[in-house]
């Protein structure tokens, strides 16, 4: 239970490379990918999501206990310990992806899993957290990603410009989302493999990043509204790469 409890913190996390997984559908999501090693239920839990659990080691646990395993408000009583996945970008990249997707320096663990949510949903081969960014595997990055994070590879790429250098070389576009950008998004053709760049929350791309992409692609808004969050951006343009693949 200490050592498990050790897991809520970044350094526990990265000391050990094992991650706390809470809640029936995530705990169900990281067995399906055989990444669990131990699970912790209280009995009103394991009564409930038992039949889930297969034949994964369950400690039963008091509420109390239950609770020093968990970052909400009300847990619910069922925590997996898990290994974390480390999909490697070469392997991504020599697979041959047709739709990648790039979040660059995004700190803000609610955004990071749902654009990892998005980017499984529409079909991409694989997310990208490059930069200093969130650690995917906090507990409000993960919930985010409702069992997404286990649906497609997660890669953390620190060193951006070699990432975009990679991406190029192995035959993919490289966009990057910009409010000014000299091409629209109605005028890009998203049939040819493509990998997105989105900025952080506050601030977007850095001109220098920017630059390094292909090109510079800005959504058409007729609306009065400014800008988008990096969530409503990244729906569209992956739905827009989806819907292209789909056409194909």
């Amino acid at each position: 239970m200490v050592a498990a409890a050790k897991l809520l913190r970044p350094t526990g996390r990265r000391r050990t490379g094992l991650f706390l997984a809470e809640g029936p559908n995530l705990v169900e999501a990281a067995l399906r990918r055989g990444l669990v090693t131990d699970v912790f239920a209280t009995e009103s839990a394991h009564d409930r999501f038992g039949a889930l659990l297969g034949s994964a080691p369950v400690h039963l646990v008091t509420d109390k206990a239950a609770k020093s395993l968990s970052d909400t408000v009300t847990p619910v009583g069922l925590v997996a310990v898990c290994t974390v996945p480390e999909p490697v970008l070469d392997d991504v990249l020599g697979a041959g992806p047709r739709l990648v997707a790039v979040a660059v320096e995004t700190s803000e663990p609610g955004n990071a899993g749902t654009l990892i949510r998005l980017a499984d949903a529409m079909g991409a081969d694989a997310i990208v957290l490059a930069g200093h960014g969130v650690d995917p595997y906090n507990g409000k990055c993960l919930r985010a990603s409702a069992g997404s994070i286990f649906g497609l590879p997660v890669v953390e790429v620190l060193d951006v410009p070699a990432l975009i250098t990679a991406l190029g070389e192995a035959g993919l576009q490289v966009l990057a989302t910009t409010l000014d950008g000299e091409r629209s998004l109605d005028d890009v053709d998203l049939r040819t493999p493509t990998a997105w760049l989105f900025g952080a929350e506050a601030h977007g791309l850095s001109p220098e990043v920017a630059a390094r992409a292909d090109a510079r692609v800005r959504i058409p808004m007729s609306g009065s509204a400014e800008s988008l969050n990096v969530a409503a951006a990244a729906a569209i343009c992956l739905y827009e790469s989806s819907r292209a693949h789909r056409r194909d």
